[in-house]
């Protein structure tokens, strides 16, 4: 029997998952990337505001930062519903659950910095370590948030 998706750990776990994206890399690109902590939020918000919020300097600024809230935490959900949704149907154990979860983040790394860049191409300057780190970490989080909310007696047996 295969177990069940539980929608609710899938949100949490995409909020979750999505929180430490967002400050791990706005510590890292504001320590030791040399750049603005406000940068990310910017380049995530300048997807549906255009590329206008992107010019120097990346302030802060309460509208793009909420129009970047919504994108960035409505992706995480959506991310995060697919991999619970793996997760339930083949009954992954942690550690499975927890390399899927840094695999589906490196996936969306290369979907946004290479695939997406000749739509917005912002992306592809921020290419490299940091963005490769941030995104293994948001699948990480991802996996094992989802895994520890849903329990592993529910992904077992397929409970409701």
């Amino acid at each position: 029997m295969r177990g069940k998706l539980d929608f609710k750990a899938a949100i949490w776990a995409g909020l979750i998952a999505g929180a430490v994206f967002l400050m791990l890399e706005m510590v890292l690109v504001g320590t030791i990337g040399g750049g603005s902590p406000w940068g990310p939020p910017r380049m995530i918000a300048a997807l549906v505001m255009g590329e206008s919020v992107l010019p120097p300097p990346a302030t802060f600024d309460l509208g793009i930062t909420m129009v970047a809230m919504i994108i960035h935490f409505m992706l995480s959900i959506i991310l995060g519903v697919a991999l619970a949704w793996a997760i339930s149907h083949w009954r992954l154990s942690l550690p499975a659950a927890v390399g899927g979860g840094v695999l589906l983040g490196l996936l969306v790394y290369i979907v946004g910095f290479y695939l997406l860049t000749p739509v917005f191409p912002w992306f592809a300057s921020a290419r490299g370590g940091i963005a490769i780190f941030v995104h293994a970490m948001f699948g990480l989080a991802l996996g094992w948030s989802y895994h520890a909310i849903a329990g592993p007696d529910r992904l077992e047996r397929g409970s409701t």
